[in-house]
């Protein structure tokens, strides 16, 4: 199963005061939009999202079909395909994505400690 791009969302109080310390560490503004309160920051391939007041906590966070560099792949496994791999192993999913549908979708799942994780396909 291939679950794409990687990357750590986080809740972040202050956007401006976040990136300017993500930007310390060598990490430089790759997407996102500050006045929509919100920022992806890339250092070689690790991937940083910075969202202030859109969720609590912090998130790992999954693309399928999307390479670290935003870049569509040219196959990967569709996140209903995913939710079905986590049915069939019993794993307990907070949303779903819609089985009816195709194209984009998302699901979330917290793993034994608690630890959220997003699957959120864009394509």
């Amino acid at each position: 199963m291939h679950l794409g791009a990687f990357s750590i969302s986080l809740s972040v109080k202050d956007l401006s005061a976040s990136r300017s310390f993500y930007e310390t560490l060598g990490f430089t503004v790759f997407g996102g939009a500050a006045e929509q309160k919100y920022l992806i920051m890339k250092n070689g391939n690790a991937l940083v999202g910075l969202f202030e007041g859109m969720f609590q906590g912090n998130l790992l966070t999954f693309n399928p079909g999307w390479d670290e560099n935003a870049q569509p792949l040219d196959t990967f496994d569709d996140v209903r395909e995913i939710q079905r791999h986590l049915r069939s192993h019993n794993v307990a999913l907070l949303s779903e994505a819609d089985e009816q549908a195709s194209g984009p979708g998302h699901l979330m799942l917290s793993d034994p400690d608690g630890n959220m994780i997003l699957i959120d396909q864009h394509r």
